[in-house]
């Protein structure tokens, strides 16, 4: 139960997340990380299970280097999405399901991009995706704020409000908003 939020923008990405574990209904944190970055460029926004999200983090960010060494050059936001995308697929086909729904999202040669990927391996691309169980209230603002061509101070704004709206009515969702911004061209700014 969370709620994560991922816009892309003309000028880079920003993925947001509330701050919130819970255990049922009760608060098992307040202080969680839910934003990591893979890389310079591309970062996760992630829902669901903390102990599978955080495996499957490390182990993508483990399997993209090794891909990265091996072919001489990094690995765009689409093929580190698909990478893990399979690695949940493979779960799943084994009977060990990663109970996650990651938002990846990263700037590469081709602009900024986001995806999601569900415990199934499903990939899909739009200019803005929430997961967790407080999405259907962060779509709402989404839809209603969105424009192509929003900035990133715009988008970082949105995300911001797209998640607290749904801290005030998701009870799985609370405690503040983390905030990863990746512009295009550059390393990603604050987590805070």
């Amino acid at each position: 139960m969370t709620t994560t939020v991922g816009i892309r923008s003309k000028d880079g990405v920003v993925l947001a997340a509330d701050k919130r574990a819970s255990k049922g209904f009760f608060v098992g944190s307040k202080v969680v990380q839910k934003l990591f970055a893979l890389d310079r460029a591309t970062a996760v926004a992630i829902a669901g299970q903390m102990s599978d999200a955080e495996y499957l983090v490390n182990l993508a960010k483990a399997e993209r280097r090794l891909l990265s060494l091996r072919r001489g050059y990094p690995l765009s936001v689409r093929e580190s999405a698909r990478l893990i995308a399979n690695i949940v697929y493979s779960g799943m086909k084994a009977y060990n399901p990663f109970f996650v729904e990651l938002v990846v999202a990263g700037v590469d040669r081709d602009g900024a991009h986001v995806y999601t990927s569900d415990m199934s391996g499903a990939v899909t691309s739009e200019d803005f995706m929430s997961s967790g169980s407080g999405s259907p209230i962060a779509y709402g603002v989404l839809e209603q704020g969105y424009r192509a061509d929003i900035d990133l101070d715009g988008a970082r704004r949105l995300a911001e409000s797209a998640v607290r709206a749904a801290m005030e009515r998701d009870p799985g969702s609370g405690n503040g908003v983390d905030i990863l911004v990746l512009p295009n061209g550059h390393a990603p700014t604050g987590v805070n």
